[in-house]
């Protein structure tokens, strides 16, 4: 009776193990091994390294951007209301300059939201809260048209109809916009923290194919004595080189990104709470004087807004509040100096307002409105003051973010690429080196 006969995955098993037991066999088995590590080692990377490309992008493009819009669109709708106060309290002679700033205010706020619209899908919570705005802003313009029409024919319902649209912007469109900013903010620190994480499992394959192809060599050396396989020393080289590449283009990356976090971001982010406070206490100020009378909620917010804004004011000349929270991250001359004009302009600010109150409170209405809005020595130039060197501040901050944020993502570019292009010549040498052993069989 004859043997059995094998089959033919039986044969292929065979075969294998027999050329396993020797030499040849198993050189090649590990050429094999060297050249998928290495490759994977490349392939892991250009993974890795194009998620943290894209997160970096995100931060520069897309996060940052849409948080600053939010920021924007929360101060063109408090400003608006203040303008529209303003020009309620000049009475039916409203000046043109407070109109076309409440129609640039309205007009910025509705443009932002489209784009906000357009690019935050990603975020259910800012899109809640653009549906929001988008259906409450009409309402609001809608109540300050007729506040106005009434107050061009001096009708008292002007004001109800005034306090009515400044409630509406206060407990509806105002908070849709914070939720919005912070919506926006929180997407932010994600794209940062997703750019600044560290790939891992890159740099531990990288050791890994380091670490097989060290002891490929050593092992040539030890059965051949040659101290240096080409092949196999070039892929040692290029693995390395992709090793620093990555470990050194991640580091230069992530400080970057913290710098443009440390003087950018976290700065601007201070500079919008401190706008957003000061917005809030001149529309407080104006409708202190709208309610006639009636006004002491408006004036306990004011005063709660300055004290977060100015923090202990004349007892603490340098201030403690956001004003001087914002000085102390702003990290040069030029963004520190225009926070620093800002908090003297709210002191003068704070001593007009007393004597506003004092005229208001004595009777004196029409020297009051006019303490408040008028051109020249009036609380209105402080606030001026303050909206200014705030804005000139945020934009010095803003271009050094931009600067810091793309230097950093800069260290991504290429490193995708060249990743790719490193494994696969490294895979080819290591190969090659294999080859150059299994040559001297033949």
């Amino acid at each position: 009776m004859g043997a059995p006969r094998r089959t033919a995955w039986s044969e292929g098993v065979r075969r294998l193990r027999t050329a396993a037991t020797t030499e040849p066999g198993r050189l090649r088995a590990i050429g094999a091994v060297l050249a998928a590590v290495v490759l994977l080692f490349g392939g892991v990377t250009a993974w890795q390294v194009s998620d943290r490309a894209a997160a970096a992008d995100a931060v520069v493009d897309h996060s940052q951007p849409l948080s600053a819009d939010a920021a924007h669109i929360y101060r063109s709708l408090a400003d608006a209301d203040t303008s529209a106060s303003s020009g309620f309290l000049a009475g039916g002679d409203e000046p043109r300059s407070e109109r076309r700033r409440y129609e640039k205010d309205i007009r910025e706020a509705s443009q932002l939201l489209a784009d906000a619209a357009a690019n935050s899908a990603r975020s259910r919570t800012a899109q809640r809260q653009i549906a929001v705005l988008n259906r409450g802003l009409p309402v609001y313009a809608g109540l300050v048209e007729t506040a106005r029409a009434d107050n061009r024919q001096g009708l008292p319902l002007g004001g109800a109809y005034l306090r009515y649209a400044n409630e509406k912007m206060r407990g509806e469109l105002l908070p849709a916009a914070r939720k919005l900013y912070t919506a926006e903010t929180r997407q932010l620190g994600g794209d940062y923290d997703d750019a600044k994480s560290r790939p891992l499992p890159a740099l531990g394959t990288g050791v890994v194919a380091l670490a097989a192809l060290g002891w490929a060599q050593r092992r040539n050396y030890r059965r051949t004595n040659r101290v240096f396989n080409r092949g196999l020393l070039g892929a040692t080289a290029l693995s390395l080189a992709l090793l620093v590449w990555l470990s050194a283009g991640h580091v230069m990356a992530r400080s970057g990104l913290n710098a443009s976090y440390t003087e950018g971001a976290r700065s601007l982010h201070a500079l919008n709470e401190a706008r957003i406070g000061t917005l809030q206490a001149r529309g407080d100020e104006n409708m202190t004087l709208v309610a006639r009378g009636g006004g002491a909620v408006y004036e306990e917010s004011y005063q709660k807004q300055m004290a977060k804004v100015a923090g202990d004011g004349e007892r603490d000349r340098a201030g403690s509040g956001l004003l001087q929270d914002v000085r102390e991250v702003a990290d040069d001359r030029a963004g520190s100096s225009a926070v620093a004009e800002a908090q003297d302009a709210v002191r003068i600010w704070q001593q007009r307002h007393k004597q506003a109150r004092a005229e208001d409170d004595g009777g004196n209405y029409e020297d009051a409105v006019e303490q408040v809005i008028g051109a020249k020595d009036s609380t209105r130039e402080s606030f001026d003051e303050v909206d200014k060197s705030l804005s000139r501040a945020g934009a010095h901050e803003q271009r050094q973010f931009e600067k810091a944020a793309g230097a950093g993502r800069d260290w991504f570019a290429g490193l995708v690429v060249g990743a790719l292009v490193l494994a696969v010549l490294g895979a080819a040498a290591a190969v090659l080196g294999i080859g150059r052993r299994l040559a001297e069989y033949r």
